[in-house]
């Protein structure tokens, strides 16, 4: 028989090893979420997905990206990046308004936009040289613009965004398509005012029928067109199909062959578009682009409709900063002055 001091030293010897045993294990052990591989560590707010969102901000009118962007920004609570897209003499003057404002806070990059790959692709056309705009044009290149981004959204300046813009990202593209628009038969709230103010909404309103070239698509002319004004795109797909290059073509050969003109449907950068995405795009809710504000100083929208849309798009000849033009208190409750007085709204009393 053991001395009993024999087994009590024994014992606390076993002590002392189960102690020790459990602090080793404490210290070393690997927690099990480090453990798990799919275990994301980044921080909500780092893991939170980034939206690219490309306007861009032309001399003369960039009050309308400006408030643009602080409708956008004040709708939502999604990571918004936004990629403000101006050549290089408006740089200076646009970063400047955002930096002596609220829209401070914002995510941003300015993306110098370069004219000279419009060389030789721009028909001159005397009737609306506004369209012929370099920036104009943004939109075919926005693979060449944004880099890291799998999905983009473009909006003309002349929009006012009253929904989330997270919503319009999730918009679902079918396999293949390379980009998603709105279709200009899409919602028979809009039916009345393009029967008011005579616009066109097929693509015989855009192209020119009686060139050969158009009737060799063997596109109907009646097939209902659709508004680039906001798009929203896979730029994975788009260089996978070389969009670009096919849209550069068709400006070629409008410059050889007078396709289209801005006197048809009062979009040049619209056809090409037409063409190159007839039966290979997606859409987009019709709520998130209601268009044509812009189109008559006199025709109107009931104000009820206009609350319930996400997304209001001034395309056409009457700009909510200029007089005349219809619905420009929804347009101006997103307008922040300009820091440096240059751009002012021109209004009846002004």
């Amino acid at each position: 028989i053991l001395p009993l001091v024999s087994v009590n030293q024994i014992l606390l010897f076993l002590l002392v090893l189960t102690v020790c045993a459990i602090l080793y294990n404490r210290v070393h052990q690997v927690p099990l979420a480090l453990r798990n591989e799919t275990v994301d560590l980044e921080s909500p707010e780092e893991m939170e997905e980034e939206i690219p969102v490309v306007i861009c901000a032309a001399a003369g009118r960039m009050g309308a990206a400006v408030a643009a962007i602080s409708s956008i920004y004040s709708n939502t609570e999604a990571n918004v990046l936004f990629y403000i897209v101006g050549l290089k003499t408006t740089i200076p003057h646009i970063r400047k308004w955002i930096e002596n404002s609220k829209l401070k806070e914002i995510k941003f990059k300015v993306v110098e936009f370069n004219p000279m790959v419009l060389k030789g692709k721009i028909r001159q056309d005397a009737s609306r040289p506004e369209l012929l705009q370099p920036l104009n044009f943004v939109r075919f290149y926005l693979p060449l613009l944004i880099q890291k981004h799998e999905k983009v959204i473009y909006l003309d300046d002349d929009v006012i965004v009253q929904g989330d813009i997270q919503e319009l990202y999730d918009t679902k593209l079918a396999p293949g398509h390379a980009a998603a628009f709105s279709d200009d038969c899409d919602l028979p709230s809009t039916h009345e005012m393009i029967r008011s103010v005579g616009m066109q909404n097929t693509y015989m309103g855009f192209l020119d029928y009686r060139k050969q070239a158009i009737r060799d698509l063997g596109i109907s002319p009646s097939t209902c067109s659709f508004n680039p004004g906001v798009i929203v795109a896979n730029v994975t797909e788009w260089k996978h199909q070389r969009i670009t290059k096919q849209l550069e073509k068709w400006m070629q050969r409008n410059v050889e062959e007078n396709l289209y003109s801005s006197t048809l449907g009062g979009g040049v950068a619209t056809s090409p578009m037409l063409i190159v995405f007839h039966g290979k795009h997606s859409s987009i809710n019709p709520m998130w682009h209601i268009r044509h504000l812009g189109w008559s100083p006199d025709a109107r929208y009931s104000e009820q409709f206009l609350q319930e849309a996400k997304l209001l798009h001034w395309n056409g000849r009457y700009k909510p900063w200029d007089y005349p033009s219809v619905h420009t208190d929804l347009w101006e409750n997103w307008f922040i002055p300009d820091p440096s007085g240059k751009f002012k709204l021109t209004r009846p009393d002004s």
